[in-house]
């Protein structure tokens, strides 16, 4: 078990109709112009919200590397902020990768962030700088961008992120807000809901300097971290109502819009793929554990729930500036945000995780398991006769 303190767990803008003409130059260059167009507007609001240390103040300030790792695990981090404002320094690579969804063999070319969907989580702290550099290797077919809800300035960052295959940028911002935030894919038009429907969102975390915090300003902290990302995936299928097969990154587009525009996805998943986070691969837990999870939907709005537990304290609106809301049987995330609750688990046995829709959980994969061990306590729930003839 951690210490308390710690946890150590671990393109283009297509204004046109005609979706069948799609080439290389549409997904390279079709995002120039809004690209370079808002990087002044950018660079603009960046001037008019001059951050409060100088260039040379925060190169002085510690620098710390953050190692990323896959979802539904958080990097190494601090509950309880130590010592003053850090710079984090943050790689994503920009892999663009074929996966499968299901048991039935549909896949996609997902777009991702190093490697996995959702991408990584970034934890830091209020007032700490978020510095990341985003590569795109000459590999990829595609161009990619950043935005960060979490950010201040036009576009999240967007129009400073703009990078082609052989590519690499930095962007450093000041994480302002606390709270549970989406970041995304978005370079221009059509291509943002494309990427993001693709698999390329994930969260960061921005903890209050002094940690969580319940009603009241009871300190609240979590022996367990989990990131769940819900994603919605919209495939094609061919005239034998078959999932269609493709050969590149990108070459399922008009396919994809079309499917897209019904605004009726073909899987709802978590984390990527359906059973990412079930039978082995479930989430674990142990009795008397307070779990935080950090649930994220950058499309479609979701209503999570723990069969048989409660949210002890949700954040359904991401903000750990406000109180948390108590006891909830489901609560809320809105497409585009994140959310976070806490739970302390008070019997053994098999939780799912469930987006409560219950047609998107069963059907469409929407669904996670975490596994608790510990002690039953018959006092909380027992067995008081077993089925039998009625008499």
């Amino acid at each position: 078990m951690t210490k308390s303190s710690e946890i150590k767990q671990g393109v283009a803008k297509e204004e046109s109709h005609d979706l069948s003409d799609v080439t290389r130059r549409v997904f390279l260059t079709g995002t120039a112009a809004i690209g370079t167009g808002l990087i002044a507007a950018d660079l603009g609001m960046s001037s008019a919200h001059a951050a409060s240390l100088s260039e040379d103040e925060i190169s002085d300030l510690p620098r710390v590397k953050q190692e990323m790792v896959a979802p539904p695990f958080l990097p190494n981090h601090d509950q309880i902020a130590k010592g003053g404002p850090k710079v984090v320094e943050v790689t994503f690579v920009i892999e663009e990768k074929k996966i499968v969804l299901d048991d039935e063999g549909a896949e996609i070319w997902a777009l991702t962030f190093n490697g996995s969907v959702p991408g990584p989580m970034i934890v830091v702290h209020i007032d700490d700088y978020v510095e990341l550099t985003l590569i795109n290797p000459d590999t990829n077919a595609m161009e990619h961008n950043i935005d960060f809800h979490a950010s201040t300035g036009a576009l999240g960052g967007g129009g400073l992120t703009h990078v082609s295959p052989g590519e690499q940028c930095i962007l450093r911002f000041k994480a302002t807000k606390a709270g549970c935030f989406v970041y995304h894919c978005a370079p221009g038009g059509v291509m943002i809901p494309y990427h993001v429907v693709h698999g390329m969102n994930g969260a960061i975390m921005v903890l209050p300097r002094e940690g969580l915090s319940g009603k009241g300003g009871v300190p609240i902290k979590y022996d367990r971290a989990y990131y769940i990302g819900e994603q919605d995936y919209y495939l094609a299928k061919d005239e034998d109502d078959e999932y269609i097969k493709y050969d590149s990154a990108g070459e399922d587009y008009a396919d994809a819009l079309e499917v897209m525009a019904t605004l009726t996805p073909s899987h709802v998943v978590f984390n990527g793929a359906v059973g990412a986070l079930t039978g082995e691969n479930a989430l674990k837990a142990n009795v008397g554990e307070t779990v935080l999870i950090i649930h994220s939907q950058a499309n479609r709005d979701t209503r999570p729930h723990i069969i048989g537990g409660h949210g002890d304290n949700v954040w359904q609106t991401g903000s750990f500036s406000d109180e948390p809301l108590t006891n909830l049987e489901t609560w809320f995330i809105a497409g585009g945000a994140a959310g976070a609750i806490t739970y302390t688990f008070k019997q053994p046995g098999i939780y799912a995780y469930v987006n409560h829709n219950l047609i998107e959980a069963v059907l469409k994969g929407a669904a996670a398991h975490i596994s608790v061990e510990g002690a039953w306590d018959d006092n909380l729930m027992k067995q008081v006769q077993k089925p039998s003839p009625i008499t």
